[in-house]
């Protein structure tokens, strides 16, 4: 699923945490930052989305947070 995480200034200087928070759920996930705050792809939910940000020092109310639709075709058998 891909998600963006809008802020106020992207946590730049967390990524690193923001992904091996990430990373721990899915290890394929990405993050990547945005103009408006964060690109996420991960197999994980919002509320499991939100207790990741949280643990890397970055707390996000789910209204910042939308779900984006799948844009997956089906062509790699994922």
């Amino acid at each position: 699923m891909e998600f963006t995480v809008t802020v106020d200034a992207p946590p730049a200087a967390n990524l690193a945490r923001i992904d091996e928070a990430l990373r721990e759920l899915d290890p394929a996930a990405l993050v990547d930052a945005a103009p408006n705050g964060l690109r996420i792809a991960g197999t994980f939910d919002i509320p499991t989305l939100m207790a990741a940000l949280r643990t890397a020092g970055f707390d996000v109310p789910e209204r910042n947070i939308e779900r984006l639709p799948s844009v997956c075709c089906g062509g790699c058998g994922g």
